[in-house]
């Protein structure tokens, strides 16, 4: 009988240890699914950050939008078709290409690190040194128009005008949530001490870009080829001039290095290097686009250029290429000798 009892407790001892073992193993299981689930989250965190832009469910079918800023968003989003080459009126043909507002100004203007307008009316009046004045948001947004839309002015007053500050308005108000934070610009890289190298950035273009924007910088047009481009051109007819600030190699590479490529990178998580960056944005601005005529009445005061503007005069001996492609560190340095300034493009 002690021999039963004894063989009872061995049993029941197995049976409860064997449980204890099966809950710790759960345990650990669930655990494990819990901070890979929390990875996940953190992953689909970022990835909202770039995709949370819904301009169907945001704007379009957005009860709260009122008509003004409706119009707003059309004129950014879908500018070829509704104040560019094929608008149907010809009188409110105001930009020169195909390009959007909303191709550099990325996710309806709303993406932090890409020239977001989130809270921009707050900016102005501000000093702009290619004016060498302070400036109205009308005057800026022109300073678009005939440079990166390589187009004319709006007349201030114009119904499109008040449209495009409307719709700036109502995101800054009611969207300011998809701004993670609120940069002016772009966010800062830290510039090379070599020049541009063109073989370098080609071979990075082709690595990263010319997916989207095809390989003799093209870009790709909606199927609704009135909608313009869904990755725009980035050198060519279509593009933007070269009075345009995307025309210098370090604001072209602060853009880059913080949203390209689209859908993988943002200002948090960038794919490409500074100096990735900068060579492939020196190998896109070394190709033929429209010109700008009279860029030599920017910047009055030619102490105020940016070092990598391509167009003289300067205000230096620097030859046109440094200008150019670099290396600007030198430049940079120069200007802080010479006249006190501190430059950082």
């Amino acid at each position: 009988m002690e021999g039963i009892f004894k063989q009872l407790v061995r049993r029941l001892t197995f049976l409860f240890l064997s449980l204890v073992g099966t809950i710790i193993l759960i345990a650990i299981i669930l655990i494990t699914y819990k901070e890979e689930e929390e990875k996940m989250d953190q992953i689909d965190v970022l990835d909202e950050t770039i995709l949370e832009w819904d301009a169907e469910k945001l704007i379009i079918n957005n009860p709260k939008v009122t008509d003004i800023v409706m119009n707003g968003y059309y004129l950014v989003a879908e500018s070829s078709k509704f104040m560019g080459p094929l608008a149907k009126d010809p009188s409110k043909r105001y930009s020169g290409n195909n390009l959007s507002c909303t191709n550099c100004h990325l996710n309806g203007g709303t993406l932090s690190g890409s020239a977001s307008w989130i809270d921009i009316l707050d900016r102005f009046p501000q000093f702009r040194g290619r004016e060498n004045k302070i400036g109205t948001i009308e005057e800026r947004i022109n300073g678009c128009m005939e440079r990166s839309m390589n187009g004319i002015k709006l007349d201030e007053t114009s119904g499109q005008m008040k449209a495009i500050i409307a719709y700036i308005d109502w995101i800054s108000k009611e969207l300011n949530d998809l701004n993670s934070k609120n940069f002016k610009g772009y966010p800062a890289i830290k510039i090379p001490e070599v020049a541009v190298d063109l073989k370098i950035g080609s071979k990075i273009y082709e690595r990263e870009c010319l997916l989207c924007h095809a390989k003799n910088g093209e870009g790709i047009r909606y199927e609704n080829f009135e909608k313009g481009y869904l990755y725009p051109p980035l050198w060519g007819d279509d593009s933007y001039n070269d009075g345009a600030g995307m025309h210098r190699v370090i604001t072209a590479a602060a853009f880059i290095k913080n949203n390209m490529p689209y859908l993988q990178a943002t200002w948090e998580k960038p794919k490409l290097t500074d100096e990735e960056a900068f060579h492939v944005a020196g190998y896109i601005n070394s190709f033929q686009r429209p010109e700008k005529l009279n860029k030599t009445a920017d910047f009055p005061d030619k102490k105020l250029k940016p070092v990598s503007t391509p167009y003289g005069p300067w205000s230096d001996n620097f030859s046109p290429k440094q200008h150019k492609y670099g290396p600007f560190p030198p430049i940079i340095s120069y200007y802080k000798k010479e006249f006190g300034l501190t430059k950082t493009k």
